[in-house]
């Protein structure tokens, strides 16, 4: 189980360089608030780790996605992520395919990510199990669940131990990834372990419980030495 932690600003970065994976948002434009290029591109430099960017919780704009996740993939993001914040399937087909094509037909080594929400009833957006056979079909290759409204529930406050487990094995099945995040507390670790996804992000855990205050090196080696 990888540790995805997720600066929003360059100096965050840097207290970062611990984590398995650095992941580049901006949180006060959302759940999954997209970057500058050129923050990607710095942030890139500092560190040989893997750089994941968050490209935006997106309503149905294929060619709006498409543009997005092209150029984070040319600012130097190895994992390209975006959130589903509508519903429809085949609304949610166009968007992941639309995404999955403009990464891969020019750098085929990079990860697709598409995330649905734990809160997906309150966001009026598409279940996490229903995007995840769509993500397979379109090529995709994480498949991850966050919360889409911010207000320090947990993703276990919408979907338990047992729904999480069920998605990660689902996934398995789908050769698909499986990502989790969402208000994660120390003491939710446990659970993540028993649930066992390759990739748990978090960011307020990291930064004393509230999302927006700064990244802490100190914190971020708590959660590693309890994941590992």
């Amino acid at each position: 189980m990888q540790l995805l932690v997720s600066p929003s600003t360059i100096d965050e970065a840097k207290r970062s360089a611990a984590a398995d994976i650095i992941d580049v948002k901006r949180p006060s434009e959302g759940s999954l608030g997209a970057n500058f290029p050129w923050v990607i591109r710095e942030i890139k430099t500092l560190s040989a780790k893997p750089l994941s960017a968050a490209i935006g919780d997106f309503d149905y704009k294929p060619g709006g996605a498409a543009l997005a996740a092209y150029g984070a993939a040319c600012a130097g993001a190895d994992y390209v992520k975006i959130g589903l914040a509508f519903d429809g399937q085949e609304k949610a087909r166009d968007v992941i395919g639309a995404v999955v094509k403009a990464v891969k037909d020019e750098f085929p080594k990079k990860y697709v990510v598409i995330a649905a929400y734990s809160d997906y009833q309150r966001m009026h957006s598409i279940s996490p199990f229903e995007m995840a056979p769509l993500a397979a079909e379109c090529g995709a290759d994480v498949a991850m669940v966050d919360t889409g409204i911010k207000d320090r529930q947990s993703t276990f406050a919408f979907m338990n131990e047992d729904m999480l487990r069920s998605f990660t094995e689902t996934n398995k099945k789908l050769e698909l990834r499986t990502a989790l995040a969402g208000a994660f507390k120390f003491e939710d670790i446990e659970a993540l372990k028993r649930i066992n996804p390759d990739i748990i992000g978090v960011r307020g855990m990291v930064c004393g419980g509230d999302r927006n205050a700064t990244v802490r090196e100190d914190l971020i080696k708590t959660a590693l030495a309890m994941i590992r």
